[in-house]
């Protein structure tokens, strides 16, 4: 039996403690991330909103945001509903011109960037597998934090994705011009 964006949200009122997304028919049911990854979306989500918001670029948001997306097997306008997707990344964008307007519901669009960070008990493939989709599907950038390795990957489509390090910068020219980050910002910092 294939579920529905509106099974999805049934179980998820509930039970509203559960992250969920819907992948090809299926729920899979997300764990609580560990507070190292958290964090370390919660900065780069802070950092990429200090320069969004006052230049009222676009939508930053973190990882409860549900994104409907189409199948890959469906045209993106006019998918099928029953085969279409809900994904939640860590932290995603869409431009101003994209989404004009919030919305007080599931999106249905695909983000121009995707940002997966890896959880203690993530394995790596299937998150690179989550970014190419997104990719597959209309993101302009995807990213993948690795805090095991202190690796910032960054896709994009049609391109060799770039690896950087802690002493590297990041930047997003074709999303966020003059926009960079130093990725050692990324890391969570020790207290004394």
């Amino acid at each position: 039996m294939s579920l529905t964006i509106q099974d999805l949200e049934q179980l998820q009122s509930q039970h509203p403690d559960l992250r969920m997304e819907l992948v090809e028919g299926n729920i899979i049911v997300m764990g609580p991330s560990d507070y190292e990854s958290d964090e370390i979306g919660s900065r780069l989500l802070t950092f990429l909103n200090m320069w969004v918001m006052p230049r009222k670029l676009g939508r930053v948001t973190g990882s409860s945001a549900g994104f409907i997306l189409p199948s890959l097997e469906t045209d993106v306008k006019t998918g099928d509903p029953e085969k279409r997707n809900l994904r939640a990344p860590d932290v995603s964008f869409v431009r101003a011109e994209r989404l004009k307007k919030t919305q007080r519901d599931f999106v249905e669009l695909v983000p121009d960037l995707t940002v997966e960070v890896k959880s203690k008990s993530d394995r790596i493939k299937p998150l690179e597998e989550k970014i190419r989709l997104f990719l597959e599907l209309g993101s302009t950038v995807g990213i993948l934090i690795d805090p095991d390795k202190l690796l910032v990957t960054v896709y994009r489509r049609h391109l060799e994705p770039v690896v950087l390090r802690s002493n590297d910068k990041l930047t997003l020219p074709e999303l966020l011009p003059g926009w960079e980050l130093a990725i050692a910002e990324l890391w969570p910092p020790e207290f004394e």
